[in-house]
């Protein structure tokens, strides 16, 4: 089609005139000045009239050009955002089957892969669980594995570069405090649990618990001893803390006993975890056959003595601020150690 193009008919008209028809005088200002237009007069008195037209042959390049700009769309790519670690957070939340979400994601990886991005983080919403399987099973070369569940999503994670991986594992530690809470009488707060490892043992104990996310430490002993007793009180101090491995699905624990002063002393005992609460002199606390028998109650006993006869400081809650971010936090230190050594 390119190559030639047939002439066109002859058109005819009467040459009963000279002039040409208004209709094809209309017609022939519409054809281009780079064609060419010939006369000529038949045996039998009429004018014919042949209208040729050179064609431009568009070029390989040209054609190419426009099947790049016309026919070939981009990839879809999954949204995200970049992370502090040249990695890349994607956070769905729309409904997508499991073969066109294949698609996509293998499409967005190679893009990732060509911007030098390292680990790929997606959250997966409870809505979406049916693409758990796929991400899993990408590709026999590509397949996210599980980093951390919480209650309404599911992380999933990949590492792109033949490197060794350094995407930091889940969270490694619970956080629990004990509550030393005691009174101008040297009476300390405690309670007996009817659930746990201590149902049934007849033990009093201080009122423990665990630190919510995004609960500060000295918070959540207020809480807490709020909660097990309904005896109101303020952070003091942490005068100790104490850290062990596999506690809690193999994950390690950090738990801090930290001295409470007491703003209230009626005892409201919470009736869902606690069989009963009293106030208790610290010696007969301190006396209890379970107490003296194990080194870790022992040695938190004797602290929380040398705390009470001056002897012993602990560590005060400082707010700080960093150049990091805008968010208060608390630096724990030995304030009066500090302000001696100033």
């Amino acid at each position: 089609m390119l190559r030639s193009l047939p002439k066109l008919s002859p058109l005819l008209c009467s040459a009963r005139t000279t002039n040409i028809p208004r209709f094809l005088a209309n017609s022939l200002r519409f054809v281009s000045s780079a064609q060419t237009i010939t006369r000529t007069k038949t045996s039998t008195g009429r004018i014919a009239m042949t209208i040729r037209s050179p064609i431009r042959l568009m070029s390989s390049s040209t054609v190419s050009s426009i099947t790049a700009e016309d026919h070939v769309q981009q990839p879809k790519l999954l949204k995200s955002t970049d992370d502090d670690h040249d990695g890349v957070i994607v956070e769905m939340d729309q409904p997508m089957d499991a073969a066109t979400f294949v698609l996509i994601l293998r499409s967005s990886i190679s893009h990732w892969k060509q911007l030098g991005k390292k680990g790929v983080w997606i959250k997966l919403p409870i809505h979406l669980a049916s693409l758990v399987e796929p991400l899993v099973k990408v590709t026999t070369l590509i397949s996210f594995w599980y980093h951390h569940a919480e209650p309404k999503y599911l992380m999933l994670v990949y590492w792109i570069p033949e490197t060794a991986n350094t995407i930091p594992v889940n969270a490694t530690h619970r956080v629990g405090i004990g509550a030393f809470v005691m009174n101008e009488k040297r009476e300390v707060l405690v309670v007996q649990e009817n659930s746990g490892h201590f149902r049934g043992s007849g033990v009093w104990k201080f009122p423990t618990g665990v630190v919510d996310q995004g609960e500060d430490i000295c918070v959540a002993a207020v809480r807490e001893v709020k909660e097990e007793t309904g005896v109101d009180s303020e952070f003091v101090e942490v005068l100790a803390f104490r850290q062990s491995h596999k506690s809690f699905f193999d994950k390690s624990d950090l738990f801090f006993v930290c001295m409470m002063r007491p703003l209230s002393s009626d005892i409201q005992k919470q009736r869902l975890e606690i069989e009963a609460s009293r106030w208790m002199p610290f010696e007969e606390y301190s006396a209890q056959p379970f107490v003296q028998k194990h080194d870790l109650l022992k040695y938190i006993s004797d602290v929380c003595s040398a705390k009470i006869d001056g002897q012993y400081s602990g560590y005060s809650a400082v707010s700080t601020s960093s150049s990091f971010s805008d968010q208060k936090y608390y630096l724990y230190l030995n304030a009066g150690a500090l302000k001696s050594s100033l």
